[in-house]
């Protein structure tokens, strides 16, 4: 009988696996295997299995610090192209980094609707990656035209020994900001008349909520099981890992959608 892959064993396979398309077609796969398992009340075993420091990436993109990415005006067909690139960058590290909250974590009891929940969002990052994919091939461009930012992993290499903070940094911050920008981007691709790109942002825009939603909910839970005041730690956090403050506009309104109230972020702003 052949072995039966634990999910930390899935995790580490995506995060080994270089070429994006491949990467997410995996995800996906593994992310139906889980819950075909959960559906019939077998689930399958956490395992373990050692994450490595970094995710295995394409040769294509040319990652760059931040500083030295291109800045393109989102006006013209060539700005799009970087606007549509740069998400699909996020999204593949978005892949990633629900893989690792899973693996790396594995050795804090957590309850089963943890790992549900990061592997639907998994599946949903891997999906996004996809139509921005098509996005960009449709435009006659692909991922790994144009450089990267180097910097996306930072707030996983930061967080690494620290579940509490790993959830307040990806979901409760960097997520969020998507629903900070995403309606502004909607907006430029509505403008240029690009109905597929206008389609795809806003199937990211819908699904992106329940992101920020999940890891909202698991911070506030281990808050509640080390007796902690969510909102002190939640900015003590940040405060921490994430340099620079947060830096508004903010969607509120979103942002309430995913459990998180304006005095979280608010007082964190660099003004």
């Amino acid at each position: 009988m052949p072995h039966q892959m634990s999910l930390s064993e899935m995790a580490v396979d995506v995060l080994t696996t270089a070429d994006g398309r491949e990467k997410t077609a995996k995800s996906r796969a593994y992310a139906a295997i889980w819950q075909e398992a959960r559906a019939q009340d077998t689930p399958i075993p956490l395992g373990w299995a050692s994450p490595p420091v970094h995710p295995a990436r394409p040769d294509h993109p040319e990652l760059l610090s931040p500083r030295d990415v291109p800045k393109r005006k989102p006006g013209s067909p060539a700005g799009r192209i970087a606007l549509l690139h740069a998400v699909a960058h996020i999204e593949l590290n978005a892949v990633d980094l629900h893989w690792d909250i899973i693996a790396r974590f594995a050795h804090i009891a957590m309850p089963l609707g943890f790992y549900d929940d990061w592997v639907k969002a998994s599946d949903d990052e891997a999906k996004h990656f996809n139509l921005m994919c098509d996005c960009l091939e449709a435009m006659g461009s692909w991922y790994g035209a144009l450089p990267a930012h180097a910097g996306m992993w930072r707030a996983a290499d930061d967080t690494a020994e620290d579940l509490v903070g790993r959830l307040a940094i990806v979901p409760m911050v960097l997520e969020a900001r998507g629903l900070d920008v995403t309606p502004g981007m909607i907006a430029i691709f509505e403008k240029a008349g690009e109905d597929g790109a206008v389609a795809a942002l806003r199937t990211i825009y819908a699904e992106e909520v329940s992101h920020v939603a999940y890891g909202s909910k698991w911070f506030n839970f281990c808050c509640g099981r080390q007796e902690e005041d969510p909102k002190e730690l939640f900015h003590a956090l940040v405060r921490t890992y994430f340099k620079g403050g947060l830096k508004p506009p903010f969607n509120d309104e979103k942002r309430a959608e995913a459990g998180l109230p304006p005095d979280f972020y608010w007082p964190l702003t660099s003004e």
